[in-house]
């Protein structure tokens, strides 16, 4: 009884928020069936949505064929939004394991997501933040929340309609909050699991309530192609199609994966099968690079239906689209012209047996690549079991190295290793938040004499704790046991080379996600030594950037930040730029710096 007068009492004292509540709602659930919640100053038919689904099976390449759909749109003149929305019922991607999952893509307001957003933010170019991602358990956190708080007026809560109410309310105050023209809907999985049924559900409610020209849905679907029958078969495509159409879904278009141009035959079958203009059926088979893609979508007329369909041929800006076209034309140009130099880069991690853990890495560096006209030869290598012998044999043949973040002891030994390689001979060198850790570490070890140095991440009883979690920088942070996340100020220190490749900017914004720091007693120590801090926090004495005199090293920098993060197609990352640079001078020692 005491907990069933609690919630009467808090359902009480949230009258107020209940009013709100039901303010919002187009109708209270005890006076009608139809209840889906809209935003105040929601104006229907002002924005339109493109809702994207998968079939046959995950990891086809949704998000890249949305964005890419996206791209066309902005290119236009028009407002796009993307949302990826996620059938787990984790809160967020931060705590999934990469092996498992890809690398977990950081947004500038501290939101920890899948790794499709990282392919909206670099295709799109423009910075994403949490209310373009959501997961099952974010959604039913919300609904619970209310209910608890007498939102839906002692109604039983439901999938339908007080779940899938939830889904709509959040797409649509998205479009009205971002004043969207399109939102571009990304749904993990594919059609038929159990964890996305109710955001399928939900969009055909969507497209119902919005009217004709409301919606328009785009199948990925795959066709396979046996080595043993040496033909492409579409029959999985069609029943994985088939699964949609039985949701209620009519698709708009289709967009066909295969490893190969998907052939005329099987996309006239597709057609036929799916009640699709075949015009509309586009093969998404294997190219070069994803950022080939818009363009080839662009010359198949997809932008040109997905506008008739949402009738918004009136929105669009030609001029706008004609120089976005042109800007991204020289990129692909650079992308897919012969190199003039090359180099071999290498990335030493953990995770390194998966390449989807460090997918941003493996993209600012392909954005360097076509800008600087070299052709990377990228050796993954794992620090796991690493020895020094190792070490040697498998870095005396680099021009480069990049020791990316992680989280753990498992191969920081091998990391501090490579590191140590690096410094002693002479190989250009990118630390990325750990790797900026381990560089402390080893510079402390091996140069400062501190023999014993090390992090309390790993051995809380450190003699020489050079990386720790500190008391005051929680209370700087608000971190307490908590990641340090999201878009922070770093200031850049004139006269260094960090200064050097950000352009002599004296502040920059990047993003971070750690949770330990060089102990601020040890900064003067390795200062002493040669060691340069060239980033640091604007107020605090939390160090974000570090360096070698060019004297000491030719290129050896690190960042506590993960740059990777921000790197864009037509903007690559400062700091991938200047290693990429430098390992193409030592590859062709006979180059002329700068």
């Amino acid at each position: 009884m005491p907990q069933k007068n609690n919630t009467t009492q808090n359902a009480s004292a949230g009258d107020s928020e209940v009013s709100n509540l039901l303010a919002e709602a187009g109708q209270s659930s005890h006076e009608s069936e139809f209840f889906s919640p809209i935003p105040k100053g929601y104006i229907p038919g002002r924005h339109k949505y493109v809702a994207v689904l998968g079939t046959v099976m995950s990891g086809l390449g949704k998000g890249i064929f949305s964005s890419s759909l996206a791209k066309l749109l902005k290119d236009k003149g028009l407002k796009v939004e993307p949302i990826k929305m996620e059938g787990y019922l984790n809160i967020d991607s931060g705590t999934l394991n990469p092996y498992r999952h890809g690398e977990v893509f950081v947004l500038d307001d501290g939101m920890e997501t899948d790794m499709d957003l990282g392919t909206y933010e670099r295709i799109l170019d423009q910075n994403l933040g949490e209310a373009n991602f959501t997961t099952s358990g974010q959604i039913y956190r919300r609904v619970l929340d209310k209910e608890r708080h007498g939102g839906y007026l002692g109604r039983d809560v439901q999938m339908i309609p007080h779940v899938t109410g939830e889904v709509k309310y959040n797409l649509r105050k998205l479009a009205m909050d971002k004043d969207a023209d399109v939102v571009f809907i990304e749904v993990g999985g594919t059609v038929g699991d159990f964890e996305n049924g109710f955001y399928i559900e939900a969009l055909r409610e969507l497209a119902f309530e919005e009217g004709e020209e409301g919606v328009c849905f785009v199948a990925l679907t795959y066709v396979i192609e046996p080595q043993a029958l040496g033909e492409q078969k579409s029959k999985a495509a069609q029943l994985g199609l088939k699964k949609l159409m039985e949701a209620g879904i009519q698709p708009h278009l289709v967009a066909c994966r295969g490893h190969n141009e998907i052939e005329e035959t099987a996309l006239e079958k597709i057609a036929m099968f799916s009640n699709v203009p075949k015009r509309r059926c586009f093969s998404m088979h294997d190219r070069k690079s994803i950022y080939t893609i818009p363009e080839s979508m662009r010359e198949a007329g997809l932008d040109r239906e997905v506008l008739t369909r949402l009738g918004l041929h009136d929105r669009v800006n030609q001029r706008h689209e004609d120089k976005a076209r042109e800007d991204w034309r020289v990129f692909v140009s650079k992308l897919t012209s012969p190199r003039k130099f090359q180099a071999k880069i290498g990335i030493t991690g953990k995770y390194a047996k998966i390449r989807d853990a460090y997918a941003s890495i493996d993209k600012a560096l392909e954005h360097c690549g076509a800008h600087l006209s070299v052709d990377l030869d990228v050796h993954w290598l794992d620090t796991t079991e690493m020895d020094e012998t190792d070490v040697t044999r498998e870095l005396e043949q680099l021009d480069g190295i990049i020791v990316p973040g992680g989280f753990g002891k498992r191969g920081t030994e091998g990391k501090i290793a490579c590191i140590k390689y690096c410094r002693e001979n002479a190989l250009p060198y990118l630390g990325i938040c750990l790797g900026f850790q381990m560089a402390v570490v080893e510079f402390a070890r091996n140069v400062c004499g501190l023999t014993d140095a090390g992090s309390t991440e790993f051995d809380p009883k450190s003699p020489h704790p050079v990386i720790d979690i500190l008391p005051e920088q929680k209370k700087i942070e608000g971190l307490g046991g908590n990641m340090r996340l999201g878009g922070k100020d770093v200031q850049v220190k004139t006269d260094t080379l960090a200064s050097f490749l950000f352009d002599e900017q004296n502040m920059i914004r990047a993003r971070f996600r750690h949770r330990f720091e060089v102990d601020p007693k040890y900064i003067e120590k390795l200062e002493e030594q040669g060691m340069i801090f060239s980033g640091r926090h604007p107020q605090q004495p939390i160090m974000q950037m570090l360096e070698l005199p060019t004297k000491m090293h030719p290129y050896f920098i690190g960042a506590q930040f993960h740059p990777e993060l921000t790197s864009r197609p037509l903007e690559p990352q400062p700091m991938f730029m200047g290693l990429v640079a430098a390992a193409i001078q030592r590859s062709q020692p006979g180059l002329a710096s700068g």
